[in-house]
């Protein structure tokens, strides 16, 4: 029986790490389908869809089709969205350089913008777990993540540290990029997202 659970766990591991680099593949694919700019969004969303569904389910879904049919229905929503994401960026980025260049009174506003960039930071963490676990228009889903980071500082602790363990896996083994870069991120995502989440459904059955 111990040889069977051992056998067991390290077929499990094996499938899995098969899904992440196959939906990492797609990942690859459909970003440069939409010519990157317009394909990263919505084949980010679709891998987090797939990530979400294969850990909440116990079936097995068709991966490529599930992937297929969510970067199609949610393309132009998640091209929004990611508009919306790469302009505050931007905005932030700017007003920061120029506050770190700026003297006199308005310096002072220098280290406040500092944090609500780090807030937009741990924001993003939660903008496509949110995405695809919650029905919510564009406002919302940026409004809704930007509250669960701030109620669930241990799931936003495990995403910090689960990204840099990624990293650094990265870094250290590079031929392991084009495999699990985008897929192993998300699945470390999503999985701390559910903590939060899970919260969430007990606060609401609480409440009902």
């Amino acid at each position: 029986m111990q040889m069977n659970g051992a056998i067991g766990g390290f077929y499990r591991v094996c499938d899995w790490l098969m899904k992440l680099a196959y939906i990492n593949i797609l990942w690859i694919v459909f970003t440069l389908l939409g010519l990157i700019i317009f394909g990263i969004f919505p084949a980010t969303t679709a891998m987090f869809v797939i990530i979400r569904k294969t850990l909440m389910d116990k079936d097995e879904i068709p991966i490529t089709k599930t992937f297929w049919e969510s970067y199609k229905s949610e393309f132009i929503k998640s091209n929004l969205l990611g508009l919306v994401l790469i302009i505050s960026g931007y905005i932030l980025f700017i007003n920061i350089h120029f506050l770190s260049n700026s003297t006199g009174l308005i310096n002072l506003l220098y280290y406040p913008t500092l944090m609500i960039a780090l807030g937009f930071i741990l924001t993003l963490f939660y903008v496509f777990p949110t995405f695809v676990h919650f029905e919510l228009r564009i406002h919302e889903i940026i409004k809704h993540a930007f509250l669960i980071m701030l109620m669930n500082p241990l799931s936003t602790i495990l995403m910090v540290i689960g990204t840099f363990a990624v990293y650094l896996l990265m870094t250290t083994i590079p031929g392991l990029i084009p495999l699990f870069s985008a897929s192993i991120l998300s699945l470390v995502i999503m999985w701390a997202s559910f903590f939060a989440f899970s919260k969430i459904k007990r606060q609401q059955d609480a409440a009902a």
